[in-house]
């Protein structure tokens, strides 16, 4: 049935972009900077370079006192310097004290606090985990506001050409400023680091993993359109290129604006996104309730992920047909993983949880 349903849609293929398919990982590699070239020129515009100079300087560390003593907390600012001018952000880390080495996360999250309604700290800590957050308002403001925070330093003699990075590209390098910092960290697991987001924020998480190779996994959690759903076949009620270009058109790069209204037309997929995180681990969160994202597309994102993971060798996305659309089943046993849940667009307990399961296989 799902296999029936993708033909049906007639996907692109990224093993394709090249014009004859890719049938080995060489030959896959070959075509993976053709493939990353689509989606920087058609949907984000290109990542900011990395900074001249970075460093971290420490703003608060309580060792003892956090989450009862069991954890210690840190407020950091990353110090970067971009096109010979300074610019800084803050930052956060936990970490367990019980010593060892931790799977660790990059949250990229609406709000700094620690912990936060899409954030329960303490109970990713309990669960072994590390965890390093920042707030994307702090990178750059959520608007068409191209003068402040590192928008104003990237654009402030240079105009946006058709090809220049739109916010989530910028929210995307500092997610990698934060992993600059985590490769610091004696306690962190480097070969088991997860940039996780929701909404918008899942959205940058999978660009941020699509270029920064350093991120072992990625987990998306409900980031619809433009992000883990697939741009055909969508429904009454699914958000589509138009409806996201008309609210949000500064979240990508100018050339985007040519598929207002070609959903069903697009010469790249979402699954463009997967195939540049392959072979690393992708993980996806959707829910039964939230129509704006595509459940349906949400999962056929994940079936569509499997080719490339499959030419590695992997087990991409495992799932039986009957498993489409029932909620409440963590579907990790391969290296594409899908948690499908009752109720609505929000990065809830139990998606953390199919995460740390995800994470743990």
């Amino acid at each position: 049935m799902i296999k029936k349903m993708l033909k049906e849609l007639n996907l692109p293929s990224p093993l394709e972009v090249g014009g004859k398919r890719a049938e080995t990982v060489e030959e896959w590699q070959r075509v993976r900077p053709a493939v990353l070239k689509i989606m920087q020129e058609c949907e984000y515009g290109y990542i900011p370079d990395a900074p001249e100079r970075i460093s971290f300087n420490v703003v608060e560390d309580d060792p003892i006192r956090y989450c009862a003593g069991k954890a210690a907390y840190m407020e950091l600012e990353a110090v970067c310097t971009v096109n010979g001018e300074e610019f800084k952000f803050p930052f956060t880390y936990v970490y367990p004290k019980k010593g060892g080495k931790f799977k660790t996360f990059v949250h990229i999250n609406f709000r700094p606090d620690v912990p936060d309604k899409y954030m329960p700290t303490e109970e990713i800590i309990d669960n072994g985990f590390a965890c390093a957050s920042f707030c994307y308002q702090n990178v750059t403001s959520d608007d068409g506001d191209f003068t402040n925070g590192l928008a104003g330093v990237i654009y402030k003699s240079n105009a946006r050409t058709a090809y220049s990075p739109g916010k989530i590209a910028m929210w995307a390098w500092a997610a990698m400023r934060v992993m600059d910092f985590l490769q610091t960290r004696d306690e962190v697991d480097k070969e088991n680091i997860c940039v996780c987001g929701h909404s918008r924020l899942g959205k940058t998480a999978l660009l941020t993993a699509a270029i920064d190779e350093r991120f072992a996994a990625v987990h998306s959690n409900c980031s619809g359109c433009s992000g883990d759903s697939l741009n055909r076949g969508k429904s009454e009620g699914n958000e589509t290129i138009g409806d996201i270009i008309d609210r949000f058109e500064f979240w990508f790069c100018e050339n985007y604006k040519n598929f207002y209204g070609k959903d069903d037309e697009t010469p790249f997929e979402q699954h463009f996104l997967s195939a540049l995180i392959a072979p690393r681990r992708l993980h996806i969160a959707s829910a039964k309730e939230d129509i704006w994202a595509g459940p349906k597309l949400e999962f056929l994102f994940c079936a569509a992920s499997s080719e490339v993971y499959e030419l590695y060798g992997k087990k991409g996305f495992v799932y039986e047909n009957e498993d489409f659309l029932k909620a409440g089943k963590h579907l990790n046993e391969g290296d594409v993983g899908l948690c499908f849940r009752e109720g609505r667009h929000y990065f809830s307990r139990d998606d953390w949880h199919g995460l740390f399961d995800f994470m743990n296989k």
